[in-house]
């Protein structure tokens, strides 16, 4: 399918690995010219052709670096995806053991990263009668799935998407939010990541934890989801196909929220 984006421009935050680098390769393959922004530019990411600016998009100042670095390379912007997010490590426990400087870093990386580089990016999107895709997650409805201040703060973006689409949505400007579950990516595959800590926490192996993990989560699909899955649902948003679809957030869970 022709998703008639050839020849337009995007920004990807959180691009080096799983659904950036996924989405990266799904707009790519569409013919978009990509600003591709991460900690660290992979090896992989070079390879796709994309522009790579290493930022941290977690501190003030690296969103705004970003944009002004993308609009110098790319010329006005057509899309945003704000996939920049996590920064779960060390964070297996409960509300009591997390202190404020864990709630600020958890809340800068999911939550302002996307407002501050929503914010400098929306200029030109208005200018381009562009879209913003957020990419929140599932726990975002199931806030004791995870760390509190991830979820909440994942919560947090699912609603400032809502809010951006009632607002820019009349001046052109199309967002949305794609919430993903469990997705095979280094958060539960590396043997340093999220899904090690948890697995430890709980007495059990780290393969035994991922095995287990969609019939625990009730994912009918019985799998975990794969990043380009999430890409191609992401690159659909950004489509000209999706023209009609603004301010919904698409849940991409394997059925793992049972409410409509």
């Amino acid at each position: 399918m022709d998703l008639r984006l050839n020849g337009r421009t995007a920004v990807v935050t959180g691009a080096g690995r799983g659904i950036g680098l996924a989405t990266v390769t799904a707009l790519r393959g569409e013919g978009m010219r990509v600003v591709a922004a991460a900690r660290t530019i992979t090896p992989e990411l070079k390879e796709l052709g994309a522009i790579g600016i290493p930022v941290d998009l977690g501190v003030a100042g690296g969103p705004e670096r970003l944009i002004e670095t993308a609009l110098a390379e790319l010329g006005e912007l057509d899309l945003l995806v704000n996939n920049v997010g996590g920064g779960d490590g060390g964070a297996v426990g409960g509300f009591l053991s997390f202190d404020d400087d864990q709630w600020a870093g958890m809340y800068g990386l999911n939550l302002f990263a996307a407002v501050r580089t929503t914010r400098a990016a929306l200029p030109s999107l208005v200018r381009r009668g562009g879209a913003i895709v957020n990419v929140s997650s599932n726990t975002a409805r199931l806030p004791h799935a995870g760390p509190a201040p991830y979820t909440t703060a994942k919560a947090a973006l699912t609603a400032l998407g809502k809010a951006l689409a009632e607002e820019f949505g009349p001046q052109g400007v199309r967002v949305n939010t794609v919430s993903p579950g469990p997705v095979r990516t280094a958060m539960w595959e590396s043997p340093d990541g999220y899904g090690a800590e948890l697995a430890a926490s709980l007495g059990l192996e780290r393969e035994q934890l991922v095995a287990g993990l969609p019939g625990a989560m009730g994912m009918t699909t019985g799998r975990l989801v794969e990043p380009e899955e999430v890409a191609a649902l992401i690159a659909y948003l950004a489509s000209p196909l999706a023209g009609s679809t603004a301010g919904a957030d698409h849940v991409i869970d394997g059925g793992a929220i049972k409410t409509a």
